[in-house]
């Protein structure tokens, strides 16, 4: 599985045509500003992306960094055995500067480190990139801007590190440029930078130079620079300096005058990139690992080489040779053991299959060992056991066949290090985490290497949609690459993302609002299209389970999608096809009528008809179930740019749309936050907003019944993340300069449960979350830094404070303030769920008074027989006493008195729903259905499931079989078992044997084996259940035709 990330929206940001300078000097006007001091932190995933670097500081213990391609950069805290975001200030005009190409840390005074940041050198990006330095560890930062692009995510991103500061006069360092901008210097500690012009190759290297997508034809430059210490003394600089090109015929330079003149090296080796250079200085070796292509997800050969510095004598010290006949893959992730200086290592990039491969040696490359061998196809023999209990996702879900093995040792293995002060330490990074050991040199003495994660606090996932809903787990995410989890504990990492169907990338998740445990999502696979690969997941248990539906047409991706109020419809609007509506849980869908393909749709949060759509500039509403829609008449609202809209909770009708985009050169074009009390007819935007880029609800502020707003956008000149507690009539800014997350916003979420609480989702710096820290305030401030532009030269100078990395000073702010919205064309503090007429029933209780839920104004019975959820007692519908008080707004379980009992009130729909249960000791079957109908239309869905559950008189668990998804000759399945007694158990086990022609297919998140009767046992990292903890695994099969058999089941926790 590949974790590429390619920026996954386009944003409107500062488009400069020369170089961008940030100049000192210069104070912006000064504004009242309104901010609540909020404590940040990570929502749990633990990496998530690709590692490309990680460097360790040569003087210090300890002082490691990482970077990413998308999602800034780290620092080791030691004592935490974690990692520390360094990079959090980059903002949003800026946003591409959180892909770091390369970083240094200085071997003189360990104080100082330097990025080199940008993110495309296209279009993608409108800023050229920069170098950032920091003289505290990167807590505050420094910025100079270049007069060209950088590409911390493009093709050959992990090759350097690029960017190196001189060992013997640390206020030189050098930067290896892309695009055939050739070499960089600076020489006084990277405030001024200038070309070195007549350093004499620029790289010629072009991965596809007829790449449509403009994304492979770049040139990929000078891709290293490395130092032989021995050649200067302190204070004086090295004279002797080696720099790797990305040129196949002329792959290395070298100067000996300390960079004044420079030559290639005589008799290097020629046919491949260079991807990484070091330097044994205490026995004279330059050491080189190449490959047929720059990386990060290819490279098919490649060699690695060793040059005596003295003699100029060139050796192939290859592991595994193309003379071989079995090398199918580049080297990179080459380093040193610097206690130990003959003892090198080096990654393959990329074994894809079965596993990447490490290479040691203790002789200088005469002879290499790998961490693992062949022991008789397919099985392997192993130097090193791997730990993911602190990552549990890794795993995948995954079942593979031998030889293949999960988790795997990784893929994109570009950085692989030794600790220059431990060699027993080394770690390396992956396309999804950093893995490492502490006991390196087991290898050397016939032993194993425990290896295991060591990503904790560095979160890189793309985060598209998030949801929280008012019961359940407080959190949902929707992830590039990875699909996304499940948050049941959001300071801990998810077990396994989600499963039957696994997306690579999920593009939208939804759930009912007034019945949470119904759930939607959609996505797509990363890369290759499986065949008859299944779109659409959906779940009835809260996310504990779920089950694929149908392809509503010939979908290319996730789309985005929306479910009724009442779980009762689907809409669906997946990428490359039309908007469809389903009644059937997905197994079956019929054409929305009147609304463009791939239109955004979203639900209301109250009425289960209506649902409503965005595009182009025109917003639509359907009042029949998403059946048909009705255009808006309402003008003025975007028409290009990000766009993203959402109903409130408890408010029928009620919607808020943020986005846009703002040319100068085009005033017909908006951007800014819109607001809708009835229905999408007509819409008031907001003045105070000038830029809006997305809009969530959370839990109402003590005192007032309307959801809190949660605000991405610009507010009276303010970039930043905003709240308002009284309806968009005054905004508070809740983030500060350090908090800035560069690209975020693309997903946004308020906790319904805990006022304050809100989830930002970011492109490659993961889930961060906010809760108040302090009160509101208000003060005063001015910008300290601005930006003008200059023409373009082959030096830059100029550079001032640009924020902090993990301290809370800023540099800059200007306003916030409350302002009063323009009115509505309705009361925007009606707190209606209900329309037009209802009907209800009640019995006369002679005045005497009952409790009954007041659910968004409509009353029902409060459930006796459970706490949460929505229930059936006295042939009538019943809401746990939980969910009513959990729901948003100042409904909750209340008294009814005066001659009425509790009663059951809809405005343009009644629903009813009904369930039935037989059981005895070892089986149970149940059922269920709903319908609901409006004056207008009527829609109906249903769905059933059967299951068998096994428990014996004294056992201390159970086991449940249940049918995910039926159809012709498949099935889908899930068993799930349940520690029911008062201890925990550190493993479980599940037989099973069909009666029928039924096969097991494939199976995730356990081990089956046998082919009937069958056998499952826990998988590695889902095997301990504390009393009362259950875990689920899947299979698919195949069966004859008619309905899939549901088995008895028997096991360790099921007798």
């Amino acid at each position: 599985m590949r974790f590429s990330k390619k920026l996954r929206r386009h944003i409107a940001a500062l488009s400069l045509s020369a170089p961008l300078f940030v100049c000192a000097g210069f104070t912006a006007p000064v504004y009242a500003l309104t901010e609540q001091a909020h404590n940040w932190q990570n929502v749990r995933i633990d990496g998530g992306g690709f590692v490309p670097g990680i460097i360790f500081n040569q003087s210090e213990p300890n002082l490691i960094y990482a970077r990413t391609d998308i999602g800034g950069a780290y620092r080791w805290n030691e004592s935490t055995q974690s990692w520390v975001p360094i990079m959090d200030w980059v903002g949003w005009d800026n946003w591409g500067w959180n892909g770091i190409l390369s970083m240094a840390t200085d071997p003189v005074d360990p104080d100082r480190v330097y990025a080199a940041v940008g993110m495309y050198t296209n279009s993608w990006d409108p800023n050229n990139g920069a170098i950032a330095r920091s003289s505290d560890r990167g807590e505050t930062w420094e910025v100079t801007v270049l007069p060209f692009k950088i590409g911390g995510n493009m093709p050959g991103r992990g090759m350097g590190e690029r960017l190196r500061i001189d060992p013997n006069d640390n206020s030189t360092i050098y930067f290896g440029a892309e695009l055939g901008m050739g070499l960089w210097r600076s020489t006084d500690y990277g405030v001024s930078w200038s070309e070195v012009s007549n350093f004499p190759n620029p790289g010629n290297y072009v991965q596809d130079p007829s790449d449509t997508n403009d994304y492979l034809n770049r040139n990929q430059g000078v891709v290293w620079v490395a130092f032989d210490n021995n050649s200067g003394t302190p204070g004086s600089g090295s004279q002797h300096i080696f720099v790797g090109v990305a040129d196949k015929d002329d792959c290395l330079y070298e100067s000996l005058d300390g960079g004044v003149t420079w030559q290639p090296v005589a008799g290097a080796p020629t046919g491949y990139i260079p991807k990484k250079g070091v330097v044994d200085y205490e026995n004279g070796f330059l050491y080189i690992a190449t490959s047929d292509t720059g990386g990060p997800y290819d490279g098919a050969e490649g060699e690695v080489w060793k040059y005596n510095i003295a003699t100029g004598e060139w050796l192939d010290i290859t592991p595994m040779t193309i003379a071989s006949g079995d090398l199918y893959f580049g080297y990179s992730g080459l380093t040193i053991d610097r206690q130990n200086p003959e003892t090198l290592m080096v990654a393959s990039v990329n074994s894809w299959w079965p596993d990447m491969i490490l290479f040691r040696t203790t002789d200088g490359g005469a002879t290499w060992t790998r961490i693992w061998d062949w022991d008789g196809y397919p099985s392997r023999s192993k130097r090193y056991t791997l730990d993911i209990s602190e990552t549990p996702w890794l795993h995948m879900g995954d079942n593979p066949q031998p030889p293949e093995e999960t988790p795997k040792l990784g893929w994109m293995n570009e950085s692989v290090e030794i600790d220059p002060f431990d060699s027993d330490r080394f770690m390396y990074g992956t396309g999804a985490t950093i893995f490492g050991a502490d006991d390196l040199t087991n290898w050397d003495i016939g032993g194993t290497v425990s290896i295991r994660t060591m990503v904790k606090g560095l979160e890189e996932t793309a985060v598209l949609d998030l949801a929280s809903p008012p019961q359940g787990a407080h959190l949902f995410s929707a992830l590039g690459d990875i699909g996304g989890f499940k948050h049941d504990d959001l300071s801990v990492v998810p077990d396994l993302m989600y499963q039957a169907p696994n997306f690579g990338t999920t593009t939208s998740i939804d759930f009912a609002e007034l019945d949470p445990g119904i759930m939607v999502r959609v996505g797509h696979p990363v890369g290759d299209v499986p065949d008859n690969f299944v779109y659409i997941g959906i779940s009835t248990s809260s996310g504990d389970a779920w089950w694929q539906g149908s392809n509503a047409g010939s979908p290319s991706s996730g789309g985005t999608v929306a479910l009724a109020s009442d779980g009762g419809t689907i809409v669906w609007s997946p990428g490359g096809s039309s908007v469809n509506y389903s009644t059937t849980f997905g197994s079956s869908w019929s054409a929305s009528q009147g609304v463009p393909a791939e239109a955004k749709v979203e639900a209301d949060r109250v009425n289960p008809q209506w649902f409503y759509a965005y595009s182009g500039s025109t917003f639509y509403y359907s009042r029949d179930g998403g059946a048909s829609f009705t255009a808006s008449s309402a003008s003025g609202l975007p028409q290009n740019g990000h766009l993203q809209f959402k109903a409130v909770p408890g408010y029928e009708g009620h919607i808020w749309l943020a986005g846009g985009e703002i040319d100068e050169n085009d005033t017909t074009l908006s951007h800014g936050l819109w607001r809708s009390t009835d229905g999408g007819e007509t819409f008031t935007q907001l003045s105070l907003v000038e830029e809006g880029d997305n809009v969530a609800f959370g839990k109402p502020a003590d005192g007032t019944s309307y959801p809190a707003i949660y605000l991405v956008a610009q507010v009276d000149g303010v970039r930043g993340v905003f709240r308002s507690d009284d309806e968009g009539a005054s905004w508070v800014r809740i983030n500060d300069d350090a908090h800035q997350f560069g690209n975020m916003g693309e997903a946004l979420a308020g906790d319904p449960r805990v006022y304050g609480r809100v989830y930002l989702g970011t492109n490659g710096r993961g889930i961060v979350m906010a809760e108040p820290a302090g009160a509101v305030s208000s003060s005063s401030s001015s910008s300290s830094s601005s930006s003008s532009s200059s023409s373009s030269s082959s030096s830059s100078s100029s550079s001032s404070s640009s924020g902090a990395g993990s301290t809370s000073s800023s540099s800059s702010s200007s306003s916030s303030s409350s302002s009063s919205s323009s009115s509505s064309s309705s009361s925007s503090n009606s707190s209606s769920s209900s329309s037009s007429s209802s009907s209800s029933s009640s019995s006369s209780s002679g005045g005497i008074c009952e409790q009954v839920c007041n659910w968004y104004g409509s009353n029902y019975a409060v459930c006796t027989g459970q706490d949460t959820g929505w229930g059936w007692e006295n042939n009538q519908s019943c809401i746990g006493a939980t969910t009513c008080n959990d729901q948003w707004g100042a409904g909750g379980v209340v008294d009814s008195c005066g001659g009425s009992s509790s009663s059951s009130s809809s405005s343009s729909s009644n629903s009813s729903s009904s369930s039935s249960s037989s059981s005895s000791s070892s089986s149970s079957s149940s059922s269920s259905s709903s319908s609901s109908n409006s004056s207008s239309n009527s829609s109906s869905s249903s769905s059933s499931s059967s299951s068998s559950s096994s428990s014996g008189g004294t056992s201390t668990g159970s086991c449940e079989y249940s049918i995910n998804d039926d159809w012709g000759q498949g099935f889908t399945a899930s068993i799930k078992v349940t520690n029911n007694g008062t201890s925990a158990v550190s493993a479980w086990t599940v037989a099973w044997e069909y009666t029928s022609d039924t096969q097991i297919t494939n199976s995730w998140s356990a081990s089956v084996t046998g082919s009937n009767p069958y056998q499952a046992e826990n998988m590695s990292w889902n095997g301990s259940l504390q009393p009362g903890q259950s875990v689920s695994f899947g299979f698919q099969g195949t069966k004859p035709m008619g309905t899939a058999e549901i088995p008895q089941l028997t096991g360790s926790l099921c007798e």
